[in-house]
């Protein structure tokens, strides 16, 4: 069953259309995502951080975790599921490790960036990186470790720490080790933007990281500069946020919280999202005489 789905993410891969991804920090997200007609769902390594140890993305999260939580969206999502593993959680032999473990659970596309151990999000300041010989053999062990085809990504801090054109060239090098997919985090400039999918030889994602230090682009523009994906990691996290705030603010507020205040979603939407009717039909279906 999971090669549809990477078969499926590598067809949307090879169109460069700007498809929209949106990051997911747990399955509800996921099944929000899916219920409103994306086409694929990002595991997001900081979202989930930040949504489950109330921490920043500063490298907390480890591989069970990850594992645990690929298995719940795979659960609730029949779509691509690309899974952010951070740095792979080690060496070489921890990313063969890792990669076969994810695409396991559920994954479709694993991504694996460059930063050393423990990383930070793309967008903090103060990131340092391996030695590009040392990312280039984990991607490497990544290839060869797959056993469905799942698609590789691999992803560079090098513009923050190193400059552009360092950025550039790390990507390319990993280009040759065998990595499917290359993502430039954090370029400052629309013109860096816009040079990526045309220098780089295989498919891109963006990521449009909000407050973060790349200029927002607007999906056609960066379907029309050649872009395969579009990563919005953590708008469902930060809209999640700004609406809990606001219910909670009102009820400490007021002394009361109900559904006509538009504030929350209703009751039963809440169970709709959650397939409460399909499990009450099982129950039913399976109850005793």
């Amino acid at each position: 069953m999971n090669s549809i789905h990477i078969d499926a993410l590598r067809t949307i891969l090879a169109t460069k259309n700007g498809t929209l991804v949106p990051g997911a920090p747990n399955a509800l997200a996921a099944r929000i995502i899916v219920d409103l007609g994306f086409e694929a769902v990002y595991l997001t390594g900081a979202g989930w951080t930040n949504m489950h140890l109330g921490l920043p993305d500063l490298g907390f999260m480890d591989l069970s975790q990850l594992v645990d939580h690929t298995i719940a969206i795979r659960g609730v999502v029949d779509m691509p599921l690309i899974v952010d593993a951070d740095t792979g959680f080690g060496n070489a032999l921890n990313v063969a490790h890792t990669v076969r473990t994810l695409e396991r659970a559920g994954a479709s596309a694993v991504q694996l960036e460059d930063q050393v151990t423990p990383k930070r999000c793309g967008h903090f300041s103060g990131k340092e990186l391996v030695r590009s010989e040392e990312m280039v053999n984990k991607v490497k062990a990544a290839v060869d470790a797959r056993r469905e085809n799942v698609v590789i990504i691999a992803r560079t801090d090098a513009r923050a720490v190193d400059g552009f054109e360092a950025a550039l060239e790390r990507a390319s090098r990993y280009i040759e080790a065998g990595a499917d997919m290359t993502f430039v985090e954090a370029p400052e400039e629309l013109d860096e933007v816009s040079q990526i999918p045309t220098r780089l030889a295989v498919p891109q994602m963006l990521n449009m990281v909000v407050g973060g230090k790349t200029p927002i682009v607007g999906r056609e523009q960066a379907a029309e500069m050649g872009f395969s994906l579009i990563l919005y990691a953590n708008a469902a996290l930060q809209g999640a946020v700004q609406g809990m705030q606001t219910a909670l603010r009102a009820l400490r507020e007021r002394g009361s919280l109900d559904e006509a205040s538009g504030l929350v979603a209703t009751f039963v939407e809440r169970q709709r999202l959650v397939n409460k009717p399909q499990f009450d039909e099982m129950e039913r279906r399976y109850a005793h005489a």
